[in-house]
C-alpha cells in the first residue's frame, strides 16, 4: 500500500531557539550556534512556537527511514548547543611510549614515537573542535558542540596510529577513544 504522507514532531527545548529556512536548520544555545543543511533530502520542515515538524509526502522506504534520521540530527544538534560533547582518548603502546603534543592553539595533534618511528603524524582538527590533555598519563580530550566534527576528529586521530604490514591482532598501539560524555551535564 502507498503511503500519502509520514511526518514526526520534535519538541525544542526552552533554552534553545531554531530557525527554518529552506530546509537550512540554525539551533542557537547557551553553548553556540549549529547550522546544518538538508536540501539533499526531500522533506517538508515546518517550525511551529515549540516543536518542529518533519513530514515526507508520498515516501518510499528510504524516504520514511529519512524522517528519523533529520530528527536524530536535530536532536544532537540540541545536545550539542545545551551540553556540548567531550570525548577522551588514551594511547596504548606496549614498547614504545606514544607522545601526543598538541599545538597551533589547541587545533593540532601531533603524534610522536609510533613503534619507535621518527615520522611524525599531525592531525588537524575540524572546525569548532579543541584538544586538551586530561591531566591523566597518556590521556587527552576533545571538546566540542557538533557530535559529527568530535567524532570525526577522534577517528582521524585513531587512524593516524593503523599499524601496517604486521598482524594487527598482536600489534594493539595506538591511540583509542576511551569515553564519550558531555562537556555539561544537565540534572
Amino acid at each position: 500500500m502507498k503511503l500519502i504522507s509520514v511526518s514526526d514532531k520534535l519538541d525544542i527545548p526552552e533554552d534553545c531557539k531554531v530557525r527554518v529556512a529552506k530546509r537550512i536548520v540554525t539551533v542557537v544555545g547557551p553553548r553556540g550556534t549549529l547550522v546544518k543543511d538538508f536540501k539533499h533530502l526531500q522533506c517538508e520542515l515546518i517550525l511551529n512556537k515549540k516543536s518542529v515538524l518533519i513530514r515526507v509526502w508520498f515516501p518510499n522506504r528510504k524516504a520514511v527511514a529519512c524522517v528519523n534520521t533529520i530528527k536524530s540530527h536535530i536532536e544532537n544538534m540540541f545536545t550539542g548547543v545545551r551540553q556540548g560533547y567531550k570525548y577522551k582518548m588514551k594511547s596504548v603502546y606496549a614498547h614504545f611510549p606514544i607522545n601526543i603534543n598538541i599545538v597551533n592553539d589547541n587545533t593540532l595533534v601531533e603524534v610522536h614515537n609510533f613503534l619507535g618511528e621518527k615520522f611524525v603524524r599531525r592531525v588537524n582538527l575540524l572546525p569548532g573542535v579543541t584538544c586538551k590533555p586530561t591531566g591523566q598519563k597518556d590521556e587527552i580530550m576533545l571538546e566540542g558542540n557538533d557530535i559529527e566534527n568530535v567524532s570525526r576528529s577522534a577517528a582521524l586521530i585513531q587512524q593516524s596510529t593503523t599499524v601496517k604490514n604486521k598482524d594487527i591482532r598482536k600489534f594493539l598501539d595506538g591511540v583509542y577513544v576511551s569515553q564519550k560524555t558531555h562537556i555539561v551535564e544537565l540534572d
